[in-house]
């Protein structure tokens, strides 16, 4: 029987998986740097069977660089200003894709921070990103980050990206970089700090978990009969765990590239921990929201997607923050564009570490007019920066609350596979 519960999901329309991809490491969309840009990529293709043929960086429509093969690492000279840039590639059947982004090429030395902003008001923990240029004939050694005055954090290189816990309230930070001259130069930033929300721990192991399964081309949902398709959920899985208590996921099957969705609705309808919202005055509040899970991989060979969702549905209108992984289509983040229903390379890559524990954060927000903000993703350590908006849509229903997606998506031929959640916690303010 459908439900509007079940309705709601014939919105997502996952698409199949990405054939060709650029993951762009440096630099990153937004960055401020020096006159010598550092271009590092790499890229793939499914729908050549001859490969990529070379990669090149356009600044400004005009193609500056070329370099053969799949990855691509260069310095590049570009003069002071913001520049619209572009690393792309071609593959040897005639096809191309290709990131963009924007850049800002400053002609002094000093620390430029892209997050956050001075004076701006952040969660804990707050994203620091930035990046430094230096006089120094030998460059910048290291950059570092303070709050109220103690040294909180220090890495080597001209770039930072880290994520630091700051208590609530007025906090002030300093940005600085060392370079190998002796010298030294900084950026404050002042931040007012949120309190820390409210966390819901250990959801992997709640029950009231719903599935489906889905099917190429439309990946409309399936709840029973699914023939094609397998897919199981084991709670309380002591071993591989973190926690002791970590939730195995299997898919398999025979139908190419079907996927197995699992959701938990944790606040209203259906709740699982006992929100029921029933006043409907909660989910107007919430503004800020962190998905946390820890993940292990038991074999990336046949991980073809792993898909990690927020959903908040009120008032008629849905709003889904996608994220997934596309591990064997890239190894790249795609983020969810709810105005086309189809899933966005944001061209930032996705490593994950094979039989193993992976750590995902991320971090979304939902602005006052319901546009939907991509903050943040950072896994094993690593932040990108998305900071991408797109508008809400619209649901024929009344269903009326907050869910956690996770999805695993099958390869080919659907081999078997199984991955663990352990420690997936929701934080909402």
């Amino acid at each position: 029987m459908k439900t509007a519960f079940f309705v709601l999901f014939l919105f997502l329309c996952f698409a199949a998986p990405t054939f060709a991809t650029v993951a762009v490491s440096s630099p990153w969309n937004g960055e401020t740097v020096g006159s010598a840009v550092t271009y590092a990529a790499s890229a793939t293709t499914s729908t050549c069977s001859r490969g990529v043929a070379s990669m090149g960086v356009y600044v400004d429509n005009h193609l500056l660089y070329v370099e053969n093969g799949t990855k691509l690492n260069t310095a590049l000279t570009v003069s002071a200003g913001t520049h619209n840039t572009v690393v792309e590639e071609w593959d040897y059947c005639g096809g191309a894709t290709f990131v963009s982004m924007t850049i800002t090429v400053s002609s002094q030395s000093g620390v430029y921070v892209a997050s956050p902003a001075n004076n701006s008001t952040v969660s804990s923990p707050a994203n620091f990103v930035a990046s430094a240029t230096s006089s120094c004939s030998k460059g910048v050694a290291s950059m570092g980050v303070y709050v109220n005055n103690n040294l909180a954090y220090v890495t080597n290189g001209a770039k930072l990206n880290t994520q630091l816990n700051l208590g609530t309230g007025a906090q002030h930070t300093v940005v600085e970089e060392w370079d190998y001259c002796g010298g030294a130069t900084y950026s404050p930033v002042n931040l007012t700090v949120q309190g820390g929300g409210t966390t819901l721990y250990n959801i992997q192991a709640s029950g009231g978990w719903n599935s489906w399964g889905e099917f190429a081309p439309s990946y409309d949902i399936c709840t029973s009969n699914c023939s094609g398709v397998n897919w199981s959920m084991w709670l309380h899985q002591a071993s591989p765990s973190l926690s002791g208590n970590a939730s195995r996921f299997n898919i398999g099957g025979t139908t190419p590239y079907a996927d197995a969705l699992w959701s938990n609705p944790v606040i209203g309808q259906n709740t699982t921990q006992g929100i029921p919202d029933t006043g409907h005055t909660l989910l107007p509040s919430l503004h800020y929201f962190t998905y946390d899970a820890d993940f292990f991989v038991t074999n990336a060979s046949v991980t073809q997607v792993l898909e990690f969702d927020i959903s908040m549905y009120m008032n008629g209108v849905g709003m889904i923050w996608g994220n997934q992984c596309n591990n064997l289509g890239g190894k790249v983040w795609d983020i969810w564009d709810n105005v086309t229903a189809k899933w966005v390379s944001a061209g930032v890559p996705c490593n994950l570490i094979n039989n193993s524990w992976n750590h995902v954060t991320i971090q979304a927000q939902r602005q006052s007019n319901n546009t939907l903000l991509y903050q943040s993703i950072t896994l094993n350590g690593v932040t990108a920066n998305i900071n991408w908006t797109y508008a809400p849509f619209s649901v024929p229903t009344s269903w009326w609350g907050i869910t956690l997606n996770y999805q695993m998506d099958g390869d080919y031929k659907m081999s078997a596979n199984s991955t663990y959640l352990d420690n997936l916690k929701f934080t909402y303010w």
